[in-house]
């Protein structure tokens, strides 16, 4: 009996082998930063599950897929450092475009900012960006520094504003790549410098105000921070300050805060869904990126995390309150003052490491 089910068996399994092997879609993104409803309806209209870890650094990104065959089918790395690096060591497939139609979806102002260091738009599409400068606690700012216009990092970096302000907690993001680019703005030099003495000039401010700083961390945890008023003065991302403003207001504890976004010219970055070279599910990482190009997915997850996104047709979908935010949408003036960083040659990323490591050591 037993040998003459064996056939039948053997032509059940061939019959159904999706029952046997389910898909699953691998993604790696920043911590608070998708629409959860998003994932749930890509896996409701195409049948593959997703498996979403996340971080809370480049660095972390980087450790991740530095060791090889990471598992991940998509990434959301920001162009400046890491996305670059990606490119130039060949460590992400390049997108079938036919594979991708709402790629056509994309901003080609803010993609053509990207293909300096992608040329042709070959690895990466825009999934958010933003630009780096203060969150603050408008109410105990103002307490402490009186009614002067509250538009530059002149609030953190000039000493003396610092000394006001350590009380009520001062923080900065633990990311040389977008701060170090921030002072040299400030200082009036070029951001993308790597002469010793302009390196010299940022370290020089950094610890004219580090006994001030209460803490250098992710900027996840810099949200939190803002949001409960534990911090009243943060040098991090703006998507992160408005979601901490949010956060606030439902909390009803009449916490305050406000995006500063520098008058001195804001760094401009972006974050790209790309897919590792190694990645096991390409084509469905493809299917993954031409879904969240769709307008009313973007405009969905923007209001869920408060980023824009790089989908002009998603704009009248999104909520009336972030859509007319200067701080999330800036406007086309405020947009030609900003700037990108560019990634520094490895001896200079070294005096960059070392400029940060004695800044967070206070010495």
């Amino acid at each position: 009996m037993l040998r003459r089910l064996l056939p039948l068996l053997a032509l059940l399994f061939l019959a159904f082998p999706a029952a046997a092997q389910e898909r699953v879609l691998n993604v790696y993104n920043w911590s608070d930063y998708i629409d959860p409803y998003a994932v749930a309806r890509f896996t409701r209209e195409t049948g593959i599950r997703v498996r979403y870890d996340v971080y809370d650094s480049l660095e972390t990104l980087e450790g991740r897929l530095s060791a090889g065959r990471s598992g991940y089918d998509i990434i959301v790395p920001t162009s400046e450092p890491t996305f670059a690096r990606l490119v130039r060591a060949g460590a992400l497939r390049p997108i079938d475009r036919a594979a991708v139609p709402n790629w056509a979806n994309l901003d080609p102002v803010l993609m053509a900012r990207v293909a300096a260091i992608d040329p042709d738009n070959r690895h990466g599409a825009i999934y958010l960006w933003g630009t780096v400068g203060l969150g603050i606690r408008i109410d105990r700012v103002r307490a402490a520094l009186g009614e002067g216009p509250l538009d530059s990092l002149d609030i953190l970096l000039k000493p003396e504003n610092a000394a006001k302000l350590a009380r009520c907690g001062i923080m900065v993001m633990d990311s040389p790549t977008d701060v170090i680019p921030s002072v040299l703005r400030w200082l009036g030099r070029d951001p993308n410098s790597n002469a010793p003495e302009d390196l010299r000039a940022v370290e020089q401010a950094l610890m004219g105000i580090r006994r001030h700083v209460r803490a250098i961390i992710a900027s996840s945890s810099i949200l939190d921070a803002l949001a409960t008023g534990e911090a009243c003065v943060a040098l991090t991302y703006s998507g992160d300050v408005i979601q901490a403003g949010v956060r606030a207001r439902e909390a009803g504890r009449g916490v305050e805060v406000g995006y500063v976004m520098p008058r001195e010219g804001a760094q401009l970055w972006f974050d790209m869904m790309a897919i590792p070279a190694d990645a096991p599910n390409p084509e469905d990482a493809q299917r993954f990126i031409n879904f969240i190009l769709q307008p009313d997915v973007m405009a969905g997850i923007t209001n869920h995390v408060r980023y824009p996104n790089a989908v002009p047709a998603s704009r009248p979908m999104v909520n009336e309150a972030v859509r007319n935010d200067p701080n999330v949408f800036p406007s086309a003036e405020a947009l030609s003052r900003t700037f990108v960083a560019s990634t520094p040659p490895r001896e200079a990323e070294r005096l960059r490491t070392r400029l940060w490591s004695r800044f967070k050591a206070g010495r």
